[in-house]
């Protein structure tokens, strides 16, 4: 684990997560850090946007162990983005956020907006500085539910500016639990979440086993994603997440870019993720 990712607990709220984010963290952080500098020269205005941003610190489940999350990684490289857009439909996560923005990073130029990313996506937009010949802007979107709750339709919406995507594809145990409700019954869920209602008949035609659902569902997701003219991305770069305790999968960490450069970074990202020592050590 890398240690510079835990932080003292400040006394404002903090959700719980479970052990292996210390995984997802980890190669957040070293893909903000690598995006942020590389890009800073490149484009006039570098945006992140996060449409789950939580509360910026987030507890490991059953210790007292206090990580940083995304906002605050994504803060606290050493090339800070121009611009910084905070989603969150929880106001008492959102205000502790706010707070702890103020104390660490004074200076950032934040948006907040409270409620869902899909309801709010109007609003989200508008905060993105609009682009021109003179004023090039590149976001980074970073998409981290709780569940395969992803409505496509929103990120097709923040694909008509120049972004990248950081997909969390909550699957693993989603899938499995609710698999016949998904296939067999009428939850519009994936059906959002992949932006068609026709994958339950490519599933049934690829004669696949139930316990590759998962596999499927993210290139089911990947190939939706081409669609806004995104590389496609295959299983094998993407970053299988575990549990600790059963290694059960848990969710795919991918990324998605229409320049191949970005996949520079991901490369290293996916090469130092089980080093423990990485380039954190």
């Amino acid at each position: 684990m890398s240690e510079n990712l835990f932080v003292e607990n400040d006394g404002l709220p903090c959700p719980d997560v479970g052990s292996w984010a210390v995984t997802k963290y980890r190669l957040l952080a070293l893909y903000d850090e690598l995006f942020s500098t590389g890009m800073k020269y490149k484009w006039d205005q570098r945006v992140y946007i996060d449409l789950y941003a939580g509360a910026g610190y987030a507890r490991v489940k059953g210790t007292k162990k206090i990580l940083k999350g995304s906002p605050i990684l994504a803060l606290t490289v050493t090339h800070p983005f121009d611009k910084y857009i905070f989603c969150e439909e929880s106001e008492e996560l959102l205000e502790a956020l706010k707070a702890r923005v103020a104390r660490l990073s004074p200076q950032a130029q934040a948006a907040y907006i409270q409620g869902s990313c899909d309801a709010k996506i109007e609003q989200i937009c508008w905060e993105i500085p609009k682009g021109s010949s003179s004023n090039k802007v590149l976001c980074l979107g970073l998409v981290d539910p709780f569940d395969f709750g992803i409505k496509f339709e929103t990120l097709r919406r923040l694909s008509s500016v120049y972004i990248d995507f950081v997909v969390l594809l909550a699957i693993g145990m989603d899938a499995s639990r609710n698999y016949d409700h998904y296939v067999d019954g009428d939850s519009p869920k994936i059906d959002e979440a992949l932006g068609n209602t026709d994958w339950r008949e490519r599933w049934r035609a690829a004669g696949m086993r139930r316990r590759d659902f998962r596999q499927f569902l993210a290139m089911e997701f990947s190939m939706s994603m081409k669609s806004l003219d995104y590389l496609e991305q295959p299983l094998d770069r993407m970053k299988l997440v575990r549990s600790d305790e059963k290694n059960l999968p848990l969710y795919y960490l991918a990324l998605f870019s229409r320049h191949k450069t970005a996949f520079k970074f991901w490369e290293d990202v996916l090469k130092y993720s089980d080093d423990q020592m990485g380039l954190f050590g």
